[in-house]
């Protein structure tokens, strides 16, 4: 089993710019990580793009459907920015296609002390290799069907919009 990591970018992939005092994106942080972790799954890696999610729209996620569609390997994991993962994860959701895809992202960027971003991609990756085809969101130590997610502000967590078989999103 191979599986491919596209990248589009997110809090996930972004660097801190010491001379302007930002957050922006140079390189994806995704081969330094899974160095890191000892990866040892095949897998392809893809930048799709490197953006917040917050600036990608229509053409962005047709981009990532696109990537999806042509993609040999039937497990993909997709590392987005949380604003508009739940957005993205709908038109995938929606497209049907026979795959499995898991998006995942970060609340705080990987080159930040305490990140989440390992965390969450290590639960994406897993997840792939298991679950049936669908479109999902893991995030904050769960895994969300992409119809039944939203990402709570407020909190700082995705939950589910509505209880089903798995439970209540307090659950």
């Amino acid at each position: 089993m191979k599986l491919r990591i596209i990248i589009t970018g997110g809090t996930f992939d972004k660097h801190y710019d010491a001379v302007k005092g930002v957050l922006t994106f140079k390189e994806s942080h995704l081969p330094a990580i899974l160095a890191t972790v000892r990866c040892s799954l095949p897998l392809e890696m893809e930048i799709n793009q490197l953006i917040d999610s917050l600036e990608m729209g229509e053409e962005g996620r047709r981009s990532v459907m696109e990537a999806c569609g042509r993609a040999a390997e039937e497990q993909i994991v997709i590392t987005h920015g949380t604003d508009t993962m739940v957005e993205t994860a709908t038109m995938l959701g929606r497209a049907g296609l026979a795959k499995t895809i898991v998006l995942t992202g970060a609340m705080i960027p990987y080159a930040v002390a305490g990140s989440d971003a390992v965390f969450n991609l290590g639960c994406a990756v897993a997840s792939a290799q298991i679950l049936p085809h669908g479109v999902y969101i893991a995030m904050n130590g769960q895994l969300f069907p992409w119809d039944n997610v939203r990402k709570n502000r407020e909190e700082g967590v995705f939950e589910r919009l509505h209880a089903n078989e798995r439970g209540t999103k307090n659950e």
